[in-house]
């Protein structure tokens, strides 16, 4: 299992992320940021759309996705 944070995914917080894989802690991301603008939270808004924008254009955001896998491989199992 490995780590990443909202940050190390492009959000505003240090919340952690665990999974097995980098599709798994990228769902994770994007449900804590609904989650969080649903309960208001202003601050996880532009990530979000981000988010959103990523799901609906996965080929344009391909870089995006490429570099969190990369830099989930390399982080450590813990």
């Amino acid at each position: 299992m490995k780590t990443m944070t909202c940050l190390d995914l492009g959000g505003p917080c240090t919340l952690e992320h665990h999974g097995d894989t980098a599709d798994q802690v990228i769902k994770a991301q994007d449900k804590h940021l609904r989650d969080a603008v649903k309960a208001g939270d202003t601050a996880h808004g532009p990530a979000r759309e981000a988010m959103k924008g990523r799901w609906r254009h996965p080929k344009k955001s391909l870089d995006w996705y490429n570099g969190v896998k990369q830099e989930f491989a390399s982080r450590p199992t813990s």
